[in-house]
């Protein structure tokens, strides 16, 4: 008996030892992830030097709101991955702070990871830049390449430097779409369309293969009014001559050749850029800029600075807000308007109508500004934003609306209930026009040998069905909720601006205006900037200059929420470092949404009736 006892006492003698070691390992991941949470608790304390540049780098494109939920982006900021937008807003509350920040000597303008931006808040950033220029401190551009909108930051610089290699491709502004027609007709699928205004063009790329005569007028004109605007605002800024720009591109194989086919020397020559410079001695001009001395540390090959995200963020940390102040709400809305609840980067009827309704129950809150970027999408979810806009209204408080680059068609339709609507001058707006789509596919059906048959009991039994010829009274019934919604359109924005119908129709048609244009045809009230836009809200709610508070209104994360944006920050480096995972496969999936993207836009789509008030008005 004992010696069989013998196999048990050391199957338990190992059981125990195992056993022990489990409890220690889980006690070494308890303490791991507790201490990831106490340290996760506490913000990173950003410390700005003594003497140092600030370097502004954008990355992607300039936007008024960040794309996406904030768990997201924090991931793929602790992954370094680009999230390839930047927000206007860091960069004009950099700018504002650094000019009377003694510790900042300069700004540097790192231009190439930029996309681009819409003019209007190109100019928005400018304008900041000659206000921190005011000052009597530098701004230095420098950049391998420039392209349009990253040359138009460069040139409000006082000295833009290029590398030896580099060019500046000024090539004017375009607006190409692909067209699917003929690639819809080969797989035999019809798209049934609906639209009420002779340039509401939004459904184009669906039913031609080109642009259409309107479609084309409309676009003449606003992209030359940009181009106009850019070339005025460049020239002036570098001193050149009026057409130097036009020229500029319309000769540029005859001037290149003339250079010698050095691009970097035509541009010098050009008066576009003022110096050619390595890197390394870009490096050691903005040392000297700074007012660092060479020490054997540096070795003049670098010098002391401040990245745009750390300095905002220790303003952030500087800032100490007080919750007792009434305060001016601001409320971005940017993107493409669906129903139901959205992320950031695209506007939910619900998810914005909850933010509205937050400020309108706040007794802080005496005005509202609402920042427009988009240029529409869901009628139905409009006229939701637009009914709590108004709810707000009818509360006594004043609510304005600052029109960014684009607040066209849907984007106007959420803008027109505003005591003052403000626009750039470069603003694309109006598109006041609707429009519906819906696909069927029986002929796709039948090549493949399959065939749909049945019986409904009434004329719209099955009208709906996508492997079915729509029935006439769908078609009938879509085309009546078209023109239903076109006509409450137009007559909400003679009612909400005050206008004759006559008037409203002779600016509608779908056709899109710039702000200058739009100003003249009764649809803003004002041209100016964000910063004159928030200052005529407060004007309009009799709250003291220097006496009120200004509040980004952005929707409230959960406990858990913020405690896993805090360990995503300090976990996901490390899980990456060990499992190396990779990033291609993002950017062939943002290779495909790209060459695709005017579908993509109509498969979101989600309005309950299928109306949409939409426009395709952004440029290239």
């Amino acid at each position: 008996m004992e010696k069989r006892a013998w196999p048990i006492r050391i199957l338990k003698a190992v059981w125990h030892g195992l056993d022990g070691l489990r409890r220690f390992l889980h006690l070494l991941v308890l303490l791991f992830i507790f201490l990831v949470v106490i340290v996760a608790a506490f913000e990173d304390r950003v410390l700005v030097p003594g003497a140092a540049a600030l370097v502004i780098a954008p990355k992607g494109n300039l936007v008024d709101q960040l794309s996406g939920d904030p768990l997201t982006r924090t991931v793929a900021r602790a992954r370094g991955t680009p999230l390839q937008e930047t927000l206007v807003r860091d960069i004009i509350e950099a700018l504002r702070a650094a000019r009377d920040d003694a510790r900042i000597k300069t700004v540097v303008l790192q231009l190439d990871g930029m996309g681009g931006g819409g003019l209007s808040k190109l100019q928005e950033v400018a304008a900041e830049l000659a206000h921190f220029r005011e000052s009597g401190k530098a701004v230095i551009a420098v950049g391998d390449s420039f392209s349009r909108d990253q040359y138009y930051l460069a040139a409000q610089a006082d000295r833009v430097y290029m590398h030896p290699m580099g060019m500046v491709l000024v090539d004017g502004y375009s607006r190409y779409l692909p067209y699917y027609k003929s690639a819809l007709d080969k797989l035999y699928i019809d798209y049934n369309v609906w639209t009420v205004g002779e340039y509401k063009s939004f459904v184009e790329p669906i039913t031609r293969d080109g642009m259409s005569p309107q479609d084309e007028e409309a676009s003449r004109a606003y992209l030359g009014a940009l181009w106009n605007a850019y070339q005025a605002d460049v020239t002036t800024a570098r001193k050149l001559p009026g057409p130097a720009l036009q020229s500029y591109a319309d000769d540029i194989v005859k001037l290149l050749t003339n250079a010698g086919g050095d691009t970097a020397k035509l541009a010098v020559d050009y008066g576009l850029v003022d110096e050619l410079l390595t890197r390394d001695a870009m490096r050691e001009r903005i040392r000297t800029a700074v007012g660092e001395e060479v020490t054997p540390e540096n070795g003049g090959d670098d010098y002391t600075s401040i990245d745009l995200d750390d300095y905002v963020r220790s303003l952030d940390l500087a800032r100490k807000p007080a919750r007792s102040v009434d305060k001016v709400a601001v409320i971005v809305a940017s993107g493409t308007i669906l129903d139901g609840r959205q992320p950031s980067g695209s506007i939910g009827g619900d998810s914005l109508a909850e933010l509205i309704r937050r400020m309108r129950l706040d007794t802080k809150v005496k005005a509202l500004v609402l920042r427009v970027d988009s240029g529409g999408g869901s009628a139905f979810a409009s006229d939701v934003i637009l009914r709590e806009l108004q709810v707000f209204k009818d509360s006594g408080r004043p609510l304005v609306v600052s029109m960014s680059s684009v607040a066209a068609s849907g984007g106007y339709w959420i803008s027109m209930a505003a005591n003052e609507i403000w626009a750039s001058p470069t603003t694309l707006t109006g598109s006041i026009g609707v429009g519906a789509t819906i696909p069927t596919f029986p002929r796709t059906l039948a090549a493949l040998g399959v065939h749909v048959d049945g019986i409904g009991t009434t004329q719209l039994s099955g009208g709906f069905d996508a492997t079915r010829p729509m029935s006439d009274a769908t078609k009938g019934l879509i085309r009546e909720s078209v023109k239903n919604t076109y006509a409450e359109f137009i007559s909400k924005v003679a009612e909400h601006r005050s206008r004759p119908v006559e008037q409203i129709e002779a600016a509608a048609q779908g056709r899109v205006w710039v702000g200058t244009d739009a100003l003249d045809r009764g649809l803003v009230d004002h041209l100016g900037t964000f910063a004159e836009a928030l200052k005529a809200a407060a004007t309009l709610a009799k709250l003291p200059e220097g006496r009120y508070g200004v509040e980004y209104i952005e929707p409230d994360l959960t406990f858990s929420e913020r405690l896993a944006m805090s360990l995503a920050t300090k976990a996901v480096p490390l899980v990456d470092k060990v499992f190396g995972l990779p990033h291609w496969s993002q950017l062939v999936a943002q290779a495909v949404e790209s060459a695709l993207e005017p579908l993509a836009f109509i498969a979101r789509w989600n309005d309950p009736r299928g109306v949409y008030a939409y426009c395709f008005c952004d440029v290239q």
